[in-house]
């Protein structure tokens, strides 16, 4: 199985899975509406402007698992995004990231793309996993590192 198998539900409750994103360079994110890096949405929404039309998409995961900061359903959570920061690119519906419950999306990010020392542990919400565009994890990103610090990482991939 590959990313490109796995199977996820759209922000609209609509299943799908990532084939629709085959060939492209993808920034996998787990978001949150009430984070101290909610903010990040602004810089995801500009590299996925800025790289969109030449392969690139960002994928919005919301995640409730740290510090109650997703507490909104898919409506709440659509409307926030749009209206707050003119979010474009894809959402889907929340995911475990952690524990017994993971997504096995992310599951296969953690595997492919350890954290510090080795853990697959996500530590935190806006933890980022660069995938290109064959499907293979390239890098995690912890969620201080701000999206457009990336952008080099993002045109090396897609200059391939």
């Amino acid at each position: 199985m590959t990313i490109h198998d796995t199977e996820v539900r759209r922000i609209d409750g609509k299943l799908q899975t990532l084939a629709e994103y085959a060939g492209q360079v993808l920034l996998i994110v787990n978001v949150a509406s009430k984070c101290g890096f909610t903010p990040q949405y602004a810089g995801l929404e500009a590299l996925y402007r800025r790289y969109r039309d030449r392969g690139f998409a960002v994928l919005g995961f919301p995640c409730d698992q740290f510090g109650h900061q997703e507490p909104g359903d898919e409506a709440e959570i659509s409307s926030f995004c749009s209206l707050t920061y003119d979010v474009t690119f894809p959402m889907f519906a929340k995911v475990e990231v952690i524990g017994s419950g993971t997504h096995p999306l992310f599951q296969q990010l953690k595997k492919a793309a350890p954290g510090l020392l080795g853990t697959e542990g996500i530590k935190w919400n806006f933890t980022k996993f660069l995938v290109d565009a064959q499907g293979q994890v390239v890098s995690r990103h912890a969620p201080t590192d701000k999206p457009e610090s990336l952008a080099g990482e993002i045109e090396a991939l897609l200059s391939r």
